[in-house]
C-alpha cells in the first residue's frame, strides 16, 4: 500500500487540496483554486517536485499537462491521520480526541455530539 509522503509546504499542501478537489488539474486550474497563487512557473514547479515525490502523475494533452494524485484522497487522509497520531500522540486515539476536543473553542454541536457518540458506537461493536 502506497502511503502519503509528509513533511509537505503549506504550498505543497495547497495543490495536494486543490488536486484532490478537483481530481484532475492543469498548473492554471490549480493557480485559480488555491488562495494568494504564486507565479505559474512557481506552481509547475511544486507540481512537478510532487510529481518526483510520487505524489502526482501527469498526463500530456498537447501541450498541457494534467496532473492527478497518485493516492486517492481517502487514503492519503488516514497515513496523514496515522502519522499525526504516531507523531505526537503515542498512537493514542484517545489523547488525539481529547486535545481535539480541548482546542475547540466554540464546542460542539448537539449534532456533532450525537454522530461522535454513534461512531464511537460502532466502533465499540467493531464495525
Amino acid at each position: 500500500m502506497k502511503r502519503m509522503q509528509h513533511g509537505l509546504s503549506k504550498r505543497q499542501r495547497q495543490i495536494m487540496e486543490a488536486i484532490y478537489s478537483l481530481n484532475q488539474a492543469t498548473v492554471e486550474d490549480v493557480r485559480r483554486t488555491i488562495p494568494d497563487p504564486p507565479s505559474y512557473s512557481a506552481v509547475r514547479t511544486t507540481m512537478n517536485i510532487l510529481v518526483d515525490r510520487g505524489l502526482l502523475k501527469y498526463t500530456r494533452n498537447g501541450r498541457k499537462y494534467h496532473y492527478s494524485p497518485t493516492i486517492p484522497h481517502g487514503q492519503a487522509r488516514k497515513s496523514a491521520i496515522e502519522h499525526l497520531l504516531h507523531t505526537y500522540f503515542n498512537n493514542s486515539v484517545e489523547q488525539a480526541v481529547a486535545a481535539l476536543l480541548k482546542s475547540d473553542r466554540k464546542g460542539l454541536s448537539e449534532d456533532e455530539y450525537t454522530s461522535l457518540l454513534a461512531l464511537i458506537e460502532k466502533a465499540r461493536k467493531g464495525g
